[in-house]
């Protein structure tokens, strides 16, 4: 049955749409196309008319102008718009001109980088031309990366990449740097917060060695749907930008169902399970050979999905290779395998974490189906973006959980349509990170009086702090690097070290084989003795975890439970830094410490008992700011309420401090304590959600009335009459007095505390 049959047959079965409460439609577009440009090379026009391309859409033609003109450009289209030949076309084309002229690309992600270069491969040879396009990453043998830095016309690598392997040895980059034509960078909308502070610095560096080489490159920038990307790029790169949005791309009809798992308990309002109700959904589709994509929101969640679709589609033999899982850990092979047979079309559904959100190119899917809200509205549409990439018709179906987040989407549908994407935000001048990038900088290139590092403030300062750090050393009128160290090497982009652990399969002794990897943070929920791993569906245990060799040995079982276990966080406080009236900042020890694993079955998700975890704590020092309840105030409420008023603050927090505090929301972690033990009294605390904190709840300390003021001002203008996700969050998480408690407390604290 194909898709558009599959559609009618839904709506006219009432058990279906009983927990239906919103099916939106979108129209199809048609294309809108622009001739090819007159000074483009002939080659191009003829190499992708035999790859099916006849014309250029719009936004594209728009692009090459604006290339051509020496202009900065970001374009911001769908999915599946063709972003990719926005800036192909403008590359090749000046490198058929000028053979010595260069490109360096960018892309957050390895896998990412790979499928765009095998793109690029398959337009050069079709036109059998000589340009040699890289891949430059942590992968590269050493024997291949003297030919990339030397022949290299297009070098593709990720930010990590050139921060610590390319800029510090630019001397043995002449070529590059000299030639530097063009700057591309994909994906912008994930450099965000810490990530994207870290980024702009990095570009800074780059700038500033192309202007020692001689070089002036341009910007080609993309996104997905942001709210703000002309702001986005010119704080990334530090200079205007033109903004390209013309979007001539063809789309199919779009289907968008919001599905709400019907209700098993009246009295406490007790819904069935978000992942039986999407493993239903998802089976339907399989059953009638819709090519789909599940998105779930763990690793744990996908294994379980991807289980239970194998065993619908296993022949007598056992074979279930059209049902395929996709997340972080998976070896790269596997994942480069996985999308060529979502391409291809032999794959039939796959269940994946956001790790397949961003622009990989997995082919013709028809149908998106998401196991809960994915927590904001550019992912959202970002994940569902992923059907649909070939024009015709595509579903996409949020099956809601009972979070009350996802209820409060999934029953205010015109609160998801009508709302703009979400801001994404950075601070590039923040201090600390500042200081880091400009000893990356000196290392790089010495600095003369009066230099800063592209657009960034107080330079002088930054240089004579370094100086009388004995870092650098001021001779004539230039700042020298003195220091031993490599400072690239001390500081990563993304804040957290990534010490991975490898995961060894000892079923055969004789021959053990690694399958897989897991960060250091995660290893401790997933991977704990008597842990059931799961691994594209099949199930592991988990027989030892050695913590100083980094290595788990996991070995095949047959059983019919997963495992999943408790997380508990904490706070401790090491040092008081500055103290004012109710309100402190200082440093914290944040510490999760995994306790206990419970045994869930497969089929209907009862718990089959408990087991210990023993394992040690896994500790975080960070900054943090927080800000007590007087007593004479706390006393005023029942204690439910004041819960209620802390717990809704607490949420505006995590909605306005990203705002002031330039920062993405996960770069920061709001929560209250009623009792905390370190001020015992009821405390809202703010703390930098990475080791050592970069200084944002510093800022945040700072800042703190401010922030009261305008979380006053938010709920006061907020038109929902007990709570939502704009501001103290939804009736179900904060309670029907939420709102009303979290507005008179902050009323209290600000009258306090002018």
């Amino acid at each position: 049955m194909n898709l558009p049959q599959l559609l009618d047959r839904l709506k006219s079965n009432p058990g279906f749409m009983e927990n239906v409460t919103a099916w939106r439609t979108i129209p199809p577009r048609a294309a809108r196309f622009a001739p090819w440009p007159e000074n483009i090379d002939p080659r191009l026009p003829r190499a992708l008319q035999r790859r099916g391309v006849q014309q250029l859409y719009t936004h594209q033609a728009e692009c090459f102008s604006a290339a051509l003109a020496g202009q900065d450009y970001v374009v911001v289209t769908p999915t599946a718009s063709g972003k990719t030949m926005c800036y192909n076309l403008p590359v090749i084309s000046e490198i058929l001109k000028n053979e010595d002229a260069r490109a360096l690309y960018l892309f957050p992600t390895k896998a990412l980088s790979a499928d765009q270069v095998s793109e690029l491969y398959e337009l050069i040879e079709e036109m059998q031309v000589d340009i040699k396009t890289f891949t430059y990453d942590g992968d590269t043998p050493g024997a291949a990366r003297r030919a990339v830095r030397q022949a290299g016309h297009v070098v593709v690598t990720n930010p990590d990449m050139l921060h610590s392997g390319i800029l510090p040895q630019h001397t043995k980059w002449v070529k590059l740097f000299e030639n530097l034509k063009y700057i591309v960078i994909d994906e912008i909308h994930t450099y965000r917060g810490v990530f994207g502070s870290n980024l702009a610095n990095v570009l800074r560096r780059l700038i500033r060695l192309c202007e020692f080489y001689g070089s002036k490159p341009q910007f080609i920038l993309c996104s997905a749907t942001i709210q703000n990307p002309k702001e986005l790029a010119e704080t990334l790169i530090g200079r205007p930008i033109k903004l390209i949005d013309n979007n001539g791309a063809p789309a199919g009809e779009k289907h968008y169902i919001f599905y709400n798992p019907p209700v098993v308990n009246q009295q406490l309002g007790i819904r069935k399970g978000v992942l039986p109700e999407t493993r239903k959904i998802a089976s339907m589709l399989v059953h009638n050979e819709v090519q789909s994509i599940v998105f779930a929101k763990s690793r744990l969640q996908v294994e379980v999905l991807t289980r239970q679709l194998k065993e619908l589609v296993s022949d007598p033999i056992g074979n279930s290779g059209k049902v395929r899982g996709y997340r972080g850990g998976y070896l790269p092979s596997e994942r480069r395998e996985i999308e060529k047979g979502l391409r291809a079309g032999h794959i039939q559904a796959v269940v994946s974490t956001n790790a397949l959100e961003l622009g990989i190119d997995i082919g013709a899917l028809e149908a998106c189906v998401l196991c809960g809200y994915p927590g904001t509205i550019a992912s959202t549409w970002q994940q569902s973006g992923r059907a649909g990439r070939r024009h015709g018709t595509s579903l996409t179906i949020m099956v809601a959980s009972s979070n009350a987040l996802d209820q409060f989407i999934v029953t205010h549908p015109d609160y998801f349509f009508q709302q703009p994407a979400e801001n994404a935000l950075l601070n590039p001048d923040n201090l600390y990170i500042l200081l880091s990038h400009f000893k990356c900088a000196a290392y790089e290139l010495p600095f003369k009086d009066g230099e800063s590092l592209g657009n960034a403030v107080g330079g002088e300062e930054m240089l004579d702090y370094l100086e009388e750090s004995n870092i650098l050393c001021h001779v004539g009128n230039t700042y020298h690097w003195m220091a031993e160290d490599f400072p690239a090497s001390e500081m990563s982009l993304r804040t957290a070290m990534t010490e991975n652990y490898l995961i060894m399969d000892i079923t055969d002794p004789a021959r053990p084989r690694m399958v897989g990897e897991m960060d250091r943070f995660t290893v401790p929920m997933l991977l704990h003795e008597n842990a059931i791993y799961m691994h594209e569906g099949q199930t592991y245990q988990v027989e030892k975890l050695d913590f100083d060799a980094c290595k788990a040995f996991i070995r095949k079982v047959n059983v019919d439970y997963y495992t999943d276990a408790d997380l508990n966080v904490s706070l401790s406080l090491l040092d008081i830094e500055k103290k004012e009236k109710n309100a402190a900042y200082g440093e914290v020890k944040v510490t999760a410490l995994v306790k206990i694993f419970k045994k869930m079955r497969f089929d209907t998700g009862e718990n089959l008992g408990f087991g210990p975890v023993r394992l040690p704590e896994t500790d975080m020092h960070t900054t943090a700011t927080w800000r007590t309840i007087p007593d004479h105030i706390a006393k005023k409420y029942e204690k439910d309420d004041l819960q209620s008023g802390m717990l809704g603050i607490a949420n505006l927090m995590r909605i306005l401090a990203p705002l002031y505090l330039m920062c993405s929301p996960r770069d920061i972690a709001v929560s209250y304590q009623v009792k905390c033990p370190f001020t015992e009294k009821p405390t809202l605390i703010l703390y930098d959600n990475c080791p050592g904190g970069v200084g944002l709840s510093e800022k945040a300390f700072r800042m703190r009335d401010i922030l009261l003021t305008h979380a006053l001002t938010l709920v006061q203008d907020c038109d929902c009459p007990a709570g939502c996700p704009s501001c103290v969050g939804p009736v179900g998480e904060v309670g029907v007095r939420g709102k009303q408690m979290a507005k008179a407390l902050l009323e209290d604290l600000l009258n306090d505390h002018p």
